[in-house]
């Protein structure tokens, strides 16, 4: 018989396994803006891991496709192209790689509620309102909170016009991260305000262009994006005119500045009626907010946690156009997303999860002999029939190993099981933290106790 060969433990790069502690408080955060998203009538759904890549590919850029996790052809996948005469050695990545893989793993959650919504547009109530939480897969170089597979949760409203979309989505956004106690500035603008910065600086073509300079704005400063913009072969007028818009603190400011220019007034008319209907400090009008995706063509946020540099905790935007491209009638779209690792990294930081998240079990049982477990068990399914977590600790009975188990799942309570308890059926009901017990107890006290 052939050795077995031993494979030493790992992960795949870009991935993270989670301890029950860890899932406890993913869970949480999960769950508090799960509770705020159906207050406002949002419902859940759920997409497939895997779409056929003609879904995925051209929807994210040229980059955003060498990003894409492409799954191989199960069986003779190299068929096709011998079947062809074709030698590999011939062929790019481009062109092998149609012959080889049909699917992908989903890069983003917005893309797949696209193909959704003209799918079952049969089937769905507009305006849809939905929300999605679940993993995504980026073939990204991996570096610190940095993932190739992360989770997104994205809310989106499908097939309204309405600004009161926006409104209500800038007040789940302050209302989650109130709840979760971290205190956030709301950065917000429009891409029809940097439309027209781009028409105001005669070079609308460059639109684009100028907004991924724009978005880096925070990371090389106003003298980087001067020199970002003369490489787009801009006359200095141009530069002048883009980089002293860029100093704008007000909406009221820009109102001069496009008395002419229509799509900006109409930007600035929309972020008006955003700002008059929601009433809170940490809104505040910021025109260097670009949000990189091209398919945005309103309002726009971005969620800054303001005493890091952990980066933004979310972000989002009106688009007008996505279902298009799945043959679908052209539905308005309005959508946030919430960072969910950074959000975990920032309320770790800050101390900020309650201290009961991670307490599953209530109440462990411990048999001081294996004549006692069957009593033992029988007890403990009554305290679960009352809708009380309980456990039975089986196997190693030293006090050490016991309390170690007990502080390793943040049990609050301990009932050790002996002869004289199951001849008495009086038990006693020890704090786990002060190790202050109650004594002469019965099963029905306990319940009652811990109800």
């Amino acid at each position: 018989m052939s050795e077995v060969r031993k494979i030493k433990p790992s992960l795949s790069k870009g991935t993270r396994d989670f301890l029950p502690s860890e899932v406890a408080k993913r869970n949480y955060i999960f769950n508090t803006i799960k509770s705020v998203l159906r207050k406002y009538g949002f419902e859940e759904i759920e997409t497939p891991a895997i779409e056929k890549l003609e879904t995925l590919t051209g929807k994210y850029g040229e980059e955003g496709d060498k990003l894409l996790f492409k799954i191989l052809n199960s069986g003779d996948y190299l068929s096709e192209i011998r079947s062809k005469k074709t030698e590999i050695a011939s062929l790019t990545s481009q062109e092998i790689t149609p012959m080889i893989s049909e699917k992908g793993l989903r890069y983003d959650l917005t893309v797949p509620l696209a193909r959704y919504v003209v799918q079952h547009q049969d089937d769905l109530a507009f305006p849809f309102k939905r929300f999605h939480i679940g993993p995504v897969w980026r073939a990204d170089r991996p570096q610190k909170g940095r993932y190739q597979e992360f989770y997104q949760c994205d809310a989106d409203v499908i097939g309204s016009n309405s600004l009161l979309n926006e409104v209500e989505l800038t007040k789940i956004y302050l209302e989650v991260y109130e709840k979760l106690g971290i205190q956030v500035s709301l950065r917000m603008n429009s891409r029809k305000i940097l439309e027209a910065l781009a028409e105001y600086a005669s070079c609308k073509e460059l639109l684009t262009e100028i907004t991924v300079v724009i978005d880096k704005l925070d990371k090389i400063g106003i003298e980087g994006v001067k020199n970002e913009l003369s490489k787009l072969n801009l006359s200095a007028e141009q530069q002048q005119k883009i980089s002293s818009l860029l100093q704008t603190k007000s909406l009221e400011e820009l109102t001069a500045v496009f008395e002419n220019i229509e799509i900006g007034k109409k930007g600035i008319e929309e972020l008006n009626f955003v700002f008059k209907n929601t009433t809170a400090q940490n809104l505040v009008f910021d025109i260097t907010l670009a949000r990189g995706l091209n398919y945005y063509t309103g309002v726009i946020w971005e969620v800054v946690f303001s005493q890091s540099t952990i980066g933004s905790l979310g972000g989002g935007g009106r688009y007008d156009n996505l279902t298009e491209m799945f043959g679908g009638q052209n539905m308005s779209g309005v959508g946030i997303s919430f960072g969910i690792e950074r959000i975990y990294d920032v309320l770790e930081e800050l101390q900020l999860f309650p201290e009961n998240i991670t307490q599953g079990v209530k109440v462990l049982f411990v048999p001081r002999e294996e004549s006692v477990e069957e009593f033992t068990f029988q007890q403990v399914q009554m305290l679960r029939d009352a809708g009380i977590p309980a456990e039975i600790f089986l196997g190693n009975v030293k006090k050490q190993k016991q309390f170690n188990y007990v502080e390793q799942k943040h049990i609050a309570y301990i009932v050790e099981i002996g002869g004289n308890e199951v001849e008495s059926g009086r038990f006693r009901l020890r704090n786990s933290q002060t190790r202050d017990t109650e004594q002469d107890l019965t099963i029905s006290d306990i319940i009652s106790r811990l109800s």
